[in-house]
């Protein structure tokens, strides 16, 4: 059953993300600046890439604001494959159809696979030095609070447009996802439904 509904909702977003288009009165980035936003949050990513998707997409660049960044990303969990890079292909894809998401993909790959590849070799040759054991401790806790604050920030305008549907929501997820340690898919196969009803509810 929760596969079933989970199959069902990766049809909606898909089908969502996919045909849904931007605001005619917004500035539409081309396609060599589209890469070069998702370049930047590549080579910005610090800590994972979510926090600095936001902040250049929202708070920097504008292209999206605070709901449609929070509804898409909601949207692309639901699809297979790292949900950054799905936001890359759906946002590129509604701007310039699929020459659009193949820019803002190469955007968002390229520099780090170049980077990744080359500490990779250092750290071959010098990760068993002990002030560096050390170091990755410290950028580990770094990267998990930018995690926690993009959260909040995402959370931020959802409780404000519609507190009564989204803090059970986010509360439900914290006790399933954080305490009870539920995988992400049986979270998801429960709090969506619920989700959906609670907002049907709302507009009727």
């Amino acid at each position: 059953m929760a596969r079933t509904i989970l199959a069902c909702l990766r049809i909606h977003a898909h089908n969502r993300i996919m045909t849904s288009h931007p605001d005619p009165a917004e500035q539409t980035p081309s396609l060599f600046e589209l890469y070069l936003g998702f370049a930047q949050i590549s080579v910005s990513a610090f800590g994972g890439a979510l926090p600095w998707a936001r902040r250049i997409l929202v708070d920097q660049r504008g292209w999206m604001d605070p709901e449609d960044f929070a509804s898409t990303l909601a949207l692309c969990q639901f699809l297979p494959g790292p949900n950054v890079v799905n936001l890359s292909i759906a946002f590129g894809r509604r701007l310039h159809g699929w020459a659009g998401a193949l820019a803002a993909v190469f955007g968002l790959m390229a520099a780090p696979v170049v980077i990744i590849l080359t500490l990779g070799g250092l750290y071959l040759r010098f990760g068993q030095i002990g002030s560096l054991k050390g170091m990755f401790a410290a950028l580990g806790a770094a990267a998990g609070g930018l995690v926690v604050a993009t959260a909040a920030q995402m959370a931020v305008p959802l409780i404000r447009k519609t507190p009564m549907t989204a803090v059970p929501i986010i509360v439900a997820g914290f006790v399933l996802a954080g305490l009870l340690r539920w995988p992400l898919p049986a979270v998801m196969a429960v709090l969506a439904p619920v989700g959906l009803l609670l907002a049907r509810r709302r507009r009727t």
